[in-house]
C-alpha cells in the first residue's frame, strides 16, 4: 500500500512536478491576496492568455520561454496598467483588447506548427512532463523576489489597495506599487503556468485568496494563510492527477474548488447559527 503510495515520487519528472506544483500554488495564494481584494481576477485571466502569445512566439523564434513570454507578460502587463490608468476606458476594456490579441497570436502560430503546437499544449493545460529544472529554479528565484517586495512594501500595497485617493495624498507612489504588482502578477503567471495552465491560472490566484477571505477579515492573516492553502492545493492537485491521468491544471484546480465550498458551506452554516444564537438571545431579552 505504503510502496503503491509512493510509486510516482520515484520519477525525477514527477518531483520535479510536484515542488513547482506546490511552489506556484503558494505563491499563487499570496499575489491573489491581491487579485481579489482589488478584484483583480479578470487581469490574472488576461496575463495568461497574454503569456500565451508570449510563448508561441518564443517558440518560432527558437528563444527561451522565460525570455519571450516573460517579456511579453511584463509588457501586456504594463500596457494594460497604462490604458486603465488613462481612465478613458474601463480596465476591462484595457484587458480584453491586449489580451485577446496575444492570445490569438498564439492560437493563429499554435495551428501553424505540428512541433511549436504540442509544446503549447503544455502552456494551455499544464501537464507534470513539461516541468524541467529551470522550472524549479525560476519558480524559487520568482517566489523569493515576490515574498522581499510584498514584506517591504506591505503597508504601501495595503493603503493603495483599500484606499489610493488617500494613499496618494499622503506620499505613496501609487502608480509604482501598481505597477510593481502588475510585473509581480506577471512573473507569478509565467512560472505557473506550466504547471497549471494558461486557461486554469486564474482560478488558482483566486481559490487560495478566496478561500482565506471566508476564513478571516485580517489581511495579514490572509497574507500566511492564503499561501499555505494554495501550497496544499498544488500538492494534493499534482498528486492526484498523477492517479487520474488527467492534467496536472484540471486537478489542481478541482481540489481548490472543492476545498473553497466546503469553506464556503461552513462558514454559512456557522453564520446562521450565530445570527439563530442572536435571535433567540434577543427574544430571551
Amino acid at each position: 500500500m505504503i510502496t503503491a503510495m509512493l510509486e510516482p515520487f520515484q520519477f525525477g519528472f514527477f518531483q520535479r512536478g510536484i515542488i513547482v506544483a506546490t511552489l506556484a500554488g503558494a505563491l499563487c495564494g499570496l499575489v491573489g491576496v491581491y487579485v481579489v481584494l482589488r478584484s483583480m481576477s479578470y487581469i490574472g485571466h488576461g496575463l495568461s492568455h497574454a503569456v500565451f502569445g508570449g510563448a508561441a512566439v518564443s517558440s518560432v523564434l527558437g528563444v527561451s520561454y522565460f525570455l519571450g513570454a516573460g517579456l511579453w507578460g511584463v509588457l501586456a502587463a504594463l500596457m494594460i496598467g497604462r490604458v486603465s490608468a488613462r481612465r478613458v476606458i474601463g480596465a476591462d476594456a484595457a484587458i480584453g483588447v491586449v489580451t485577446t490579441a496575444s492570445f490569438a497570436i498564439g492560437l493563429a502560430i499554435q495551428s501553424r506548427s505540428g512541433s511549436v503546437s504540442r509544446t503549447l499544449d503544455t502552456v494551455l493545460f499544464g501537464n507534470v512532463l513539461g516541468v524541467f529544472r529551470g522550472d524549479v529554479a525560476a519558480i524559487v528565484i520568482v517566489g523569493l523576489v515576490v515574498v522581499a517586495l510584498v514584506v517591504a512594501f506591505q503597508r504601501e500595497l495595503t493603503f493603495a489597495t483599500f484606499d489610493p485617493e488617500v494613499a496618494e495624498v499622503s506620499g505613496v507612489r501609487v502608480a509604482m506599487i501598481d505597477a510593481m504588482l502588475m510585473v509581480v502578477l506577471s512573473a507569478t503567471v509565467l512560472v505557473s503556468v506550466r504547471v497549471i495552465g494558461a486557461l486554469l491560472i486564474s482560478a488558482m490566484l483566486v481559490l487560495p485568496a478566496a478561500t482565506s477571505r471566508l476564513m478571516t477579515n485580517s489581511i495579514g492573516r490572509m497574507l500566511w494563510l492564503s499561501p499555505l492553502l494554495g501550497a496544499s492545493f498544488g500538492f494534493v492537485g499534482m498528486y492526484a492527477s498523477w492517479y487520474a491521468d488527467v492534467p496536472s491544471g484540471a486537478v489542481i484546480t478541482i481540489v481548490g474548488s472543492t476545498m473553497f465550498a466546503i469553506v464556503y458551506l461552513a462558514t454559512d452554516v456557522a453564520k446562521r447559527h450565530a445570527i439563530g444564537k442572536l435571535d433567540e438571545h434577543t427574544a430571551l431579552a
